[in-house]
């Protein structure tokens, strides 16, 4: 007995089993906001810097495991669930502990009327109820460390069920217990080969039936460690068990396929560690066509939408996002259990010079590097294939080589070549004479070498010996069925590895304290407005931005003797709170050289803002700055992420091009580079037409300046605009011209 304060509890427990047939599939519940965990560091935000790792050990291999809600009576949905997890526990060497309130027995095994009535403390609990909220109350006293809730009827089918969810996680965490769940399946208790070699696959799943392709991938050898279906994530999500699968050094690749995620900074917590770890993440993400419907008030608003951020968050962590689930499988097998390139060099070498032509034009315009092999190289080749044939790379071996002992010789040279870490043979279709003996030599080749071969099977069928037993046989030939997966498998093959050599953890250098920057810019926010231009700009002066010289006047004398000491000629610009694009509203003068033109503007500009009733903190009197590159920099807020940071082309480029790029803090000088580079129209900052190349540092600077302020005043800041941000000849640096702040 583990106690005597369920009998009430347990009186319901019977009652809810009883009426629902035992069959769990509706539910009611939900949770307030997760208490803060003082032990793990946090930065200026307030955000944790480490990722928080449960010891899933004793959920994945308990020694104890009680089902509630256990039948073995023909024709109930939970007698087969019970079967299952029977077996499940013989296999993982687990006690199982059947619970239900008027069964004896079940299959057997003596029957516990309830909860209170275990013998012993559980590791592990399996509700097999339609309301699991009463029974996670009742399992808060028996200190169980996990449960599983496979019941439905919870977020997925919108408010009432969302409201239900919320409870249910509530209870989750006043019982101090953790669950997988609800609306999840048992595909954790799945029976895993015990027979294969090698680093495993481990993979996680929103929605089940998307994870069997990986699954599977164990009848063609490779081998699988966990399978975690997380449901609804009440409570345990995806990001718990990224971080725990990059600590098991039997997983050498983990797989995901992820509907939506429960919380954008414990995602990157959890990617962080898998970087750190060396341990691949590869991910299906549902959504890339979300509008992320968003009507910001800035530009950078209107360039980031949902799928953008999540795209951009994953490829700065290193998580590889494909598109399918045969590239999941693909790729996942193909990162588990190659080893570490050699180099980045690609050779295709073929039977057909057709098939390598067009296997090197999708491979180069998917960015891999097919470097020509030297003419000493060539000459070696050209031994054993006719000197009338390419051999430069892609290798075209002619065909009649590769049935005898040249075959092999050919191979071994090619990967002897040190600028080659990945050989790709794709063999468009069976032709026994020459693609069986290939097949063979590539297989015993890549039993010598630490470099990677590859080979693309090209036959539908897929019968043939030499792909089911030779291909297929080996640990050491990663095998594909499509040109396209193999591309894209090897791209992140070697990406992943470039990542991983040269990554740092952003968090380790995440700012702790607030800066001086920080105490000046909150003196300027104005809670729930938006700022007027001459505020938005003294707020980017706190954080060391350069503005141009200007001064804020509210007469006409006034201006004309601003001018003089700005020095013509100048822009005029209205400035005020609830101004955002003035040029719209024609609240924009440029390039004035006299008094007459000076006063001219100002009575101008102060009657349209009149006319459009707009109210006016004065005119802007501003220093003109003609020659740069014209950028947007700016801040938004993300529902997952929180704030985000946008690079881009500015000035009218931005509503023509949408050419951004986009990044969640913390990152360093490198992801700000290389937010430049992802750019389009990148070339524009290296100089184009005689134009001199821009301050890149400068930019970069900017940006990396941007973020400090985006982190400190955190959600204080909604939305922040510099546009254009004009990025001087090199040497000379970057200007805000115009900026608009909204303040939450």
């Amino acid at each position: 007995m583990l106690g005597s304060t369920h009998g009430t509890l347990t009186t319901d427990f019977r009652a809810r089993v009883e009426a629902c047939g035992e069959t769990p599939r509706t539910a009611v519940h939900s949770s307030a906001a997760p208490s803060a965990d003082d032990a793990i560091p946090v930065d200026v935000s307030g955000r944790p810097l480490h990722a928080d790792v449960p010891d899933l050990d004793r959920f994945f291999r308990p020694e104890s495991v009680a089902v509630i809600g256990a039948s073995d009576a023909e024709g109930r949905p939970n007698t087969g669930i019970t079967r299952q997890l029977i077996a499940w526990a013989d296999r993982v060497g687990a006690r199982i502990h059947p619970v239900h309130p008027t069964r004896p027995t079940v299959f057997g095994l003596a029957c516990h009327a309830s909860v209170a009535d275990l013998p012993e403390q559980v590791d592990l609990a399996v509700l097999l109820v339609s309301d699991p909220l009463p029974v996670i109350e009742e399992l808060a006293d028996t200190k169980v460390k996990f449960a599983v809730a496979f019941a439905s009827g919870f977020a997925e089918t919108g408010g009432a069920g969302a409201a239900a969810q919320e409870r249910l996680a509530a209870a989750v965490r006043r019982s101090g217990l953790r669950l997988l769940g609800p609306n999840t399946n048992l595909n954790a208790f799945e029976a895993f080969r015990d027979d294969l070699d090698g680093p495993a696959i481990a993979l996680i799943t929103q929605s089940g039936h998307q994870g069997r392709p990986v699954y599977t991938l164990q009848e063609l050898g490779i081998r699988l460690s966990h399978w975690a279906p997380t449901g609804n994530e009440a409570d345990l999500e995806t990001s718990d068990f990224i971080s725990y699968f990059a600590e098991q050094p039997e997983v050498g690749a983990i797989a995901c396929y992820v509907e939506g995620l429960k919380d954008g900074r414990s995602f990157l917590l959890a990617a962080d560690r898998a970087a750190r770890n060396g341990v691949p993440v590869v991910a299906v993400k549902v959504g890339r066509t979300e509008a992320g419907a968003r009507m910001a008030a800035s530009h950078t608003g209107k360039l980031t939408g949902a799928d953008t951020v999540v795209d951009a968050a994953m490829r700065q962590f290193g998580v590889i996002r494909v598109d399918g689930l045969d590239e999941l499988q693909d790729t996942a097998a193909l990162l588990a259990r190659a080893r570490r390139p050699e180099a980045d060099g690609v050779v295709v070498y073929s039977i057909s010079g057709g098939t390598g032509a067009h296997f090197s034009d999708l491979a180069t315009e998917a960015g891999l590097t097919l470097p020509t092999l030297s003419q000493a190289k060539q000459d070696e080749l050209h031994q054993w294939i006719p000197p009338y044939l390419n051999v430069a790379n892609p290798v075209d071996n002619g065909g009649h080589p590769v049935g005898d002992w040249r075959g092999r010789k050919i191979i071994d040279a090619i990967l002897a070549d040190p600028s080659v870490g990945v050989l790709i043979c794709p063999i468009t279709g069976p032709f026994p004479p020459m693609s069986d003996k290939l097949a063979q030599d590539l297989v015993d080749a890549a039993e010598q070498t630490g470099k990677l071969i590859c080979v693309i099977w090209g036959s539908p069928v897929g019968t043939e010996d030499a792909y089911r037993t030779t291909l297929l046989g080996s640990s050491r030939v990663a095998t594909f069925r499509t040109f396209g997966n193999c591309i894209t498998a090897v791209r992140a093959y070697l990406g992943h590895h470039r990542f991983t050599a040269r990554y740092r953890s952003p968090f380790e250098d995440a700012p702790r304290t607030p800066s001086p920057s920080y105490r000046k810019a909150q003196a300027l926010m104005r809670p729930g407005q938006q700022l007027s231009e001459h505020a938005a700009k003294q707020l980017l002066r706190a954080y060391g931005i350069r503005v141009p010289r200007e001064q804020l006047v509210t007469s006409a004398a006034a201006a004309v003797r601003a001018a003089g000491l700005v020095g013509y000629p100048v822009v005029m610009k209205a400035s005020g709170p609830q101004l955002g694009h003035k040029t719209e509203l024609g609240l924009v003068k440029i390039g004035l050289t006299s008094a007459s033109q000076i006063r001219d503007a100002y009575r101008e500009l102060t009657d349209i803002a009149r006319y459009e009733n707009v109210p006016l903190d004065g005119i802007l009197v501003c220093q003109m700055v003609e020659r740069g590159v014209e950028m947007v920099v700016g801040v938004t807020q993300d529902d997952l992420f929180g704030p985000t940071v946008t690079v881009g082309l500015g000035g009218v480029l931005v509503e023509v091009l949408h050419d951004a790029a986009v990044r969640v803090p913390p990152f360093g000088e490198d992801q700000a580079r290389a937010m430049l580079t992802e750019l389009r129209g990148h070339a524009l900052l290296e100089g184009v037409r005689g134009a001199p190349p821009a301050d890149v540092d400068a930019l970069v600077e900017v940006v990396l300046r941007i973020q400090r302020m985006a982190l400190e005043l955190g959600d204080e800041l909604s939305e922040l605009d510099i546009n254009p941000l004009m990025v001087l000849p090199r040497g000379q640096g970057a200007v805000a011209l115009d900026a608009l702040a909204i303040c939450r």
